[in-house]
């Protein structure tokens, strides 16, 4: 027996899309370089050793985020103890859509995500580190 999908992942992206300011490339360019934002890469380890990063991103698994993020978490991270705002991103910001709005509903805030993700980061001629 096949379940019956009440809820496809457009709907809970656009949802989520309600709740969380996106940055736009020239926006995230502004602030690339400043003391005031963390760029957080959700992709999996495979996609940035095949296409890079945004140069001073932290890489924090899609599947780890939360735990990272939760202070009283044996796998937090201090990086989320910083008073900073912080611009969730993967490929096409779907992914990032639906991590910051978590982070967001567990407290973590500023919290943005990146429009377009990483593919359109790529295509608009922004700055990608090789990672090995």
């Amino acid at each position: 027996m096949s379940q019956k999908i009440t809820r496809h992942i457009k709907e809970m992206v656009e949802d989520a899309n309600t709740r969380v300011k996106t940055l736009s490339f020239d926006e995230a360019q502004a602030v690339l370089s400043s003391d005031t934002h963390v760029f957080v890469d959700i992709r999996d380890i495979r996609e940035l050793q095949r296409s890079g990063k945004i140069p001073g991103a932290f890489h924090a698994p899609r599947g780890m985020l939360e735990f990272w993020i939760d202070p009283e978490s044996p796998y937090h991270r201090a990086v989320f103890d910083e008073d900073k705002t912080y611009v969730f991103y993967c490929a096409s910001a779907w992914r990032s859509a639906l991590a910051a709005d978590m982070a967001q509903s567990m407290g973590l805030s500023p919290v943005v995500h990146l429009e377009g993700g990483f593919t359109h980061w790529e295509r608009s001629g922004g700055a990608v580190d090789k990672v090995d």
